[in-house]
């Protein structure tokens, strides 16, 4: 997500705040410490009003981030790979590098956010009453049942049993086992979510004629939702259509990788027929991926004296896959990929590469009718493959 500042890691997992964040602490502090707290507690100065609210609005950003890396946590103890979590304006996002290999992975994985929320909701609740029994200040008592509160809500919304929410993807699971077919539950699961989000929608723009702003929430809410949702039918429905296509079938192979220590000008000076290329350390490891796009943005009197090791996207920036992942599995992280190509890994060798080319051409090759993520399609659409590109079904040297 553009616009998004990483603070750190907890358990070994990246965190970024987006700049949107900046919204729930607002709206949070500025709605307790002038509105609810002064109408609920009177008789406190503005000053402590205001320590309050942000008080509030931090923990409650806490709490989402808890929720989150709770997700982040069991998906790594289930062989799922986390990239990182981002918190934003509508909360917290754990953006997970993969799929859960079993119905009863995606459902753990996805029931730990509620679970986690429910639970800080009854440690916020139990804080609350402590205080309140030791004769604490009303505004601390307040603010603690406020919290517990809103995060016992955000446990039961978040199972609403439609997709993007946690309870969605807890209906993906219990389908897919039932069904035995993991696309076909992100279907329905999607569809839940596409029928949520308008109902959000709807019900925002009525609150909005009635009350005023107090519906806008509700409208963006429901947008998000509607957006995510009908993203994640369309990646369903591609699974179902390459089902069975594993990654090594569509990977060009063998890689041609260059020298970490060569510079800019002496790779646009060769005449190579590809447009990224793996660049290795000393050791022989693979270091980052460099593509022609991306080294053509120097400056020209950069271009003699920039290695490639650092012009290259560090590897981890760069999506990687084994070869006998799913290829529709691998898709999100394509659209993701920032030079558009995946690096394919058996344990730690290097054995092929991935781009938009390569799954358009396989597409077209299998008959399939499919509609490929647009980031896939705009990379594919770029500019036209070099002739002695590798076509799926031919053989292939570099």
């Amino acid at each position: 997500m553009r616009g998004t500042v990483p603070v750190g890691r907890l358990a070994g997992i990246r965190i970024g705040l987006h700049w949107s964040v900046l919204g729930i602490v607002v709206l949070v502090a500025a709605g307790l410490a002038v509105y609810q707290l002064p109408l609920a507690f009177p008789g406190h100065s503005s000053f402590a009003y205001a320590l309050a609210g942000v008080a509030a609005a931090v923990l409650l950003v806490c709490s989402l981030l808890a929720h989150e890396l709770a997700h982040a946590i069991v998906a790594l103890r289930n062989g799922v790979a986390v990239e990182g979590i981002t918190l934003w304006l509508l909360g917290g996002i754990a953006r997970l590098r993969g799929e859960a290999r079993s119905p009863g992975a995606d459902l753990r994985i996805s029931i730990v956010g509620p679970a986690t929320s429910a639970a800080v909701g009854v440690i916020f609740g139990a804080l609350a009453w402590g205080a309140a029994r030791s004769d604490a200040s009303d505004l601390i008592v307040g603010v603690l049942t406020y919290l517990a509160l809103l995060n016992l809500v955000l446990a039961v919304f978040n199972l609403v049993p439609a997709a993007p929410l946690d309870g969605g993807r807890v209906l993906r699971a219990a389908l897919w086992r039932w069904r035995g077919d993991r696309f076909k539950a992100a279907v329905w699961s999607a569809r839940a979510g596409l029928g949520l989000g308008y109902l959000l929608i709807a019900a925002g723009f009525a609150q909005l004629i009635t009350q005023g702003a107090a519906g806008l929430w509700w409208v963006l809410l429901g947008l998000f939702i509607t957006n995510v949702a009908f993203a994640e039918e369309r990646q369903a429905r591609v699974g179902l259509a390459l089902a069975g296509v594993r990654v090594r079938d569509v990977m060009s192979h063998p890689v041609e990788a260059v020298d970490g220590r060569l510079t800019v000008g002496d790779l646009l000076g060769s005449e190579r027929g590809h447009a990224s290329f793996p660049v290795l350390r000393e050791d022989g490891s693979v270091g980052g991926l460099v593509s022609l796009r991306r080294v053509r943005s120097l400056a020209a009197h950069d271009r003699p004296t920039t290695a490639l090791r650092d012009a290259a996207c560090p590897m981890d920036r760069v999506p990687t896959a084994a070869p006998d992942e799913p290829l529709a599995a691998v898709l999100p992280r394509l659209s993701e990929s920032t030079d558009g190509r995946i690096l394919v890994f058996d344990d730690s060798r290097l054995v092929g590469i991935v781009s938009p080319s390569d799954i358009s051409r396989t597409v077209v090759a299998h008959g399939l009718e499919v509609a490929l993520p647009a980031a896939v399609e705009r990379e594919a659409n770029r500019k036209a493959p070099p002739s002695n590109w590798w076509y799926p079904g031919q053989p292939h040297s570099r």
